[in-house]
């Protein structure tokens, strides 16, 4: 392998192993990762849960569209299902994949300029 090769394949390594954040690995036999929720308390637990319970009753029944009258609040908060959605949200993944396209790009201080 090049010279120049190798030092794109030890810096996608560090990369990787810096921006590689959104799951992370159960080491268990099965393969399987954690992705990882922060809530203030159970309060909110419950909350997060609730809203996301409302949200897929009125998606399955579309023909009535709302919530049933035996549950007591029947709001839904779409704000905090989203704010757990942009938890969820691998942006830094999405970093190290700009990271790697600089690396191979012929360009990349014209490219990478434009972005700072």
């Amino acid at each position: 392998m090049e010279t120049d090769e190798i030092k794109k394949l030890e810096e996608i390594k560090a990369l990787s192993a810096r921006l590689f954040t959104t799951l992370k690995p159960m080491h268990d036999k099965r393969g399987m990762y954690n992705a990882e929720i922060r809530v203030y308390d159970y309060y909110e637990l419950a909350s997060v849960i609730t809203n996301l319970i409302k949200l897929c009753i009125i998606a399955v029944d579309q023909d009535s569209a709302e919530v049933p009258h035996t549950v007591e609040n029947q709001n839904i908060d779409i704000g905090l299902i989203l704010g757990i959605a942009l938890q969820l949200f691998p942006i830094d993944e999405f970093e190290l994949i700009t990271e790697i396209s600089y690396l191979y790009n012929d360009q990349k201080d014209e490219t990478k300029a434009d972005y700072e």
